[in-house]
C-alpha cells in the first residue's frame, strides 16, 4: 500500500546545505555499518545460542500478504513448562531507516528466555517508505499476533508492546490506537480488534519526531551526534519540521500530553533511558504526560549511559536494567500466570 501524500498546506521541507548534507551521509554510513557489524559479531558467541537458553525460533513468517521482507516477523517461543505464554511483539530501532529484527535478535531472546512468546516484527524503513509506512506495517503486525497468538502458544490476553528508541515510538503510538479511537484505518483496526496490551516497554524513546531541532535548543550539541537525531525527521517525515493532524501518530507524545481521556485505560509503561542519552527528555515528558492522564509509568534514568545502552548486555547497568524490567513485568504481565 502507498503511503498517503503530504497535505498540500504542510510547510515545505528544510533541505540542508550540500556540506550539511554528505556530512550526515557519511555518518549515516559509518553508524549503520558499525550497528550490523556489532549485532552480527555477538551473534557469533555461543552464548547467542537460543537453544542455550531454552528457547526455538522460526524466522520469516509472513504477516501481511506481501513479498516484501519488511513484512516478516519471527517468533522466539520457550522450549521449557508450559503454555500458554505471556505475547511480547517488539519494534526494533534504528531511526525508521535502518536495522531489522535480526540485529535485535538479543531482544527476542531476552524476553523468550524469561518465559515470553515474543514476536519480533519488520516493518517497512525510510526514506523509501515514510510516514505511515512504520506505523501501519505495526498495527497490521500487531492485529496479526494477537489473531495466531495462540497458534504459536501464547496467551493474547496477556501482551506486552516492546521496543527501543524509534521501535519505542512505534510501541507508543501502538498503545495509542489501543486506547484512543483513531482516525486512520490501520489505527481503528487496532482499536477494533479490541487489542488491550497489559505493559508497555517504551526505551530510550524518540516519542516525537517532528521538530527534531528541539534537542539543539537544549544544549549545544557535536554535529555528528545532532546528525543521528536529525535522521528521524529527515528520513520518516521528509525533512518536515512541525506537528501536522495528517500525520500526528508520528508524534505519541504529544497526543499523550492533549490530555484527552482515552476510551480504553492506557497500560502501565515501563520506560529506561540513560543520562547521557541525547533523548533524554522525550523520556521525561513521557512520565509527566502519563502521570497527568492517571496511567502509571516507571521511568527509569542511569547514570552515565548512553543511548540503547541495554542493548549491550555486558553492561552493568545493562544488567540492572533488564533486571528491573522484569520485575515490572513480573508484576503486571508475569510468565506463570
Amino acid at each position: 500500500m502507498r503511503s498517503p501524500r503530504l497535505p498540500l498546506d504542510s510547510p515545505p521541507p528544510e533541505i540542508a546545505p550540500l556540506p550539511e548534507r554528505l556530512r550526515r551521509r557519511a555518518g549515516a554510513l559509518v553508524f549503520d555499518n558499525l550497528y550490523r557489524a556489532l549485532a552480527t559479531g555477538a551473534r557469533l558467541h555461543p552464548l547467542a545460542r537460543p537453544a542455550r537458553h531454552g528457547v526455538e525460533v522460526l524466522r520469516n513468517i509472513p504477516y501481511r500478504p506481501s513479498r516484501h521482507d519488511a513484512h516478516r516477523l519471527d517468533v522466539y517461543r520457550p522450549t521449557g513448562g508450559p503454555g500458554p505464554w505471556p505475547v511480547v511483539l517488539y519494534v526494533h530501532g534504528g531511526a525508521f531507516r535502518i536495522l531489522s529484527k535480526d540485529t535485535h535478535w538479543v531482544m527476542g531472546l531476552g524476553f523468550a528466555r524469561r518465559g515470553y512468546l515474543v514476536f519480533n516484527i519488520n516493518y517497512r524503513l525510510a526514506p523509501r517508505h515514510p510516514y505511515p509506512a512504520a506505523i501501519e506495517d505495526a498495527c497490521e503486525a500487531l492485529v496479526w499476533a494477537m489473531k495466531h497468538a495462540a497458534d504459536y502458544g501464547g496467551d493474547p490476553r496477556r501482551l506486552v508492546l516492546a521496543g527501543e528508541s524509534a521501535g519505542a515510538n512505534l510501541a507508543t503510538a501502538l498503545a495509542v490506537t489501543s486506547s484512543y479511537r483513531r482516525p486512520e484505518g490501520f489505527a481503528r483496526a487496532v482499536f477494533d480488534a479490541g487489542v488491550r496490551p497489559r505493559a508497555v516497554v517504551a526505551a530510550c524513546g524518540i516519542l516525537q519526531v517532528s521538530d527534531a531541532r528541539r534537542f539543539a535548543r537544549r544544549k549545544r550539541l557535536p554535529g555528528w551526534l545532532y546528525d543521528r537525531l536529525v535522521e528521524p525527521s529527515e528520513a520518516y517525515l521528509g525533512g518536515l519540521v512541525d506537528p501536522h493532524p495528517e500525520r500526528e501518530l508520528a508524534d505519541p507524545l504529544l497526543i499523550l500530553e492533549r490530555g484527552e481521556p482515552p476510551e480504553r485505560p492506557l497500560p502501565p509503561f515501563f520506560a529506561p533511558v540513560g543520562t547521557r542519552d541525547p533523548l533524554l527528555d522525550d523520556t521525561r515528558r513521557l512520565k509527566a504526560a502519563l502521570d497527568r492522564l492517571g496511567a502509571r509509568c516507571e521511568a527509569r534514568y542511569y547514570p552515565g549511559e548512553v543511548h540503547a545502552f541495554h542493548a549491550m548486555v555486558f553492561l552493568p547497568n545493562a544488567r540492572r536494567c533488564w533486571g528491573e524490567l522484569y520485575d515490572f513485568l513480573g508484576e503486571h504481565v508475569p510468565p506463570g500466570e
